[in-house]
């Protein structure tokens, strides 16, 4: 009864890729779509469930269910707009395992009979919501898998970080939490991911791409890179064109990469601000903070902060020394951990293959001098990271 909750439960952060030909936003995104096709590729490159689009309005119908649930033994999620017990008949009968239930088309009265019938089919339901008042009654709902859209289906905007804090907010609370739309790239998921939804659900961007299967890979694929030490526009504009998907930048007064300030970055990647001691307002996505540490620039290791939430282990090296049993020690770490300490285009490799790390952290072996990076060691050590 409860596959589909169960496999986007896991641990890690899990997708629903999605299937769908057009959107009233974007217009015609794949009008070839194989849904069959589609469904077993997604689940070949590690979908935890797949969304198929029943509606006409984006180009879906039952069929497309029917050849998708023919294709996969993955959990189905039946999309569309879904307001009587019939509609959630017909999807069941068509192969559905979960049936998603739009909180801005029904009421409360109507959305707990939607939810009840659904549960007597047998079926699991994805209850969305795009606002805090949405919010409150899907978990008044006592919904197990919650969806909270960062598009507003009125009109079609999307707005990621007042959705990543009803993500925050939602995680108090024992549910499924699922970030739906605007993820196009590895640190979006990730963002959401550290907001803590369990899964990410990803269409737009996977019906865009020439090879939809690889780029759902890239999306869910770890280690995430991390170019620290960034004190230059030209060097920030280097690192996102190689692929980095989080910036660096040290404010930390005694560090020789102390930068300015935190630099912009693209809506698609992250930006860190790395303090030691203590943290201060720097306008970044997340904060890596080190401990003070006496005769020393800054303490052995950090975390990383998501406002105040610690949401990974920064694995390092002591400042200006070795340690032999250094990947050994980060292997042991339990939890998200962002590996750092002298890493390199020479080494990444090795270091991923040992730790097997949530991201990996570099900036000294990256430069001509400290604060300067040189563009073809961080070409090369993102390629290796990968």
């Amino acid at each position: 009864m409860n596959r589909f909750r169960d496999a986007l439960a896991v641990p890690g952060l899990a997708a629903i890729a999605e299937v769908k030909r057009r959107s009233p936003s974007a217009g015609d995104l794949r009008p070839d779509a194989d849904p069959a096709r589609l469904a077993a590729q997604f689940a070949n490159a590690g979908a935890a469930a797949v969304s198929i689009l029943v509606d006409e309005r984006f180009g879906g119908s039952l069929d497309d269910l029917k050849a998708a649930r023919a294709a996969t033994s993955a959990p189905l999620l039946a999309k569309g707009f879904f307001t009587e017990e019939l509609d959630l008949l017909k999807v069941k009968l068509a192969g559905a395992d979960a049936a998603l239930i739009l909180l801005r088309d029904v009421d409360d009265a109507r959305a707990a009979s939607l939810v009840s019938y659904a549960r007597e089919l047998g079926i699991e339901t994805l209850v969305e919501a795009h606002d805090a008042d949405e919010l409150q009654r899907a978990v008044a709902l006592e919904a197990e898998v919650i969806g909270i859209n960062a598009r507003d289906l009125t009109t079609f905007e999307i707005d990621r970080r007042s959705q990543l804090e009803l993500v925050a907010r939602l995680r108090r609370h024992e549910v499924v939490i699922v970030a739906e739309s605007g993820v196009h790239s590895r640190a979006q998921g990730a963002a959401a991911e550290l907001a803590g939804a369990d899964a990410i659900l990803v269409g737009s961007a996977l019906m865009r791409a020439d090879d939809p299967a690889a780029r759902l890979r890239e999306i869910l694929s770890r280690p995430l890179v991390k170019v620290c030490g960034l004190t230059r526009r030209e060097d920030v504009d280097a690192a996102v064109e190689a692929g980095a998907d989080m910036l660096g930048f040290i404010l930390a007064e005694d560090s020789p990469r102390r930068a300015p300030e935190v630099l912009g970055v693209p809506d698609d990647r992250l930006s860190v601000a790395v303090f030691v001691g203590e943290p201060q307002d720097a306008r970044a996505d997340l904060v890596q903070l080190y401990s003070r540490e006496d005769g020393r620039v800054r303490g052995r290791d950090a975390v990383l902060l998501r406002g105040d939430e610690i949401v990974a282990q920064v694995v390092d090296l002591p400042w200006d020394e070795q340690d032999p049993l250094h990947f050994q020690r980060a292997a042991a770490t339990d939890g998200r951990v962002m590996l750092a300490g002298r890493l390199g285009p020479d080494n990444v490799r090795e270091a991923v293959r040992a730790v097997r790390p949530w991201a990996v952290d570099a900036a000294s072996k990256l430069e001509r001098e400290p604060g300067i990076k040189d563009h073809d060691k961080v070409r090369a050590f993102i390629a290796e990271a990968r």
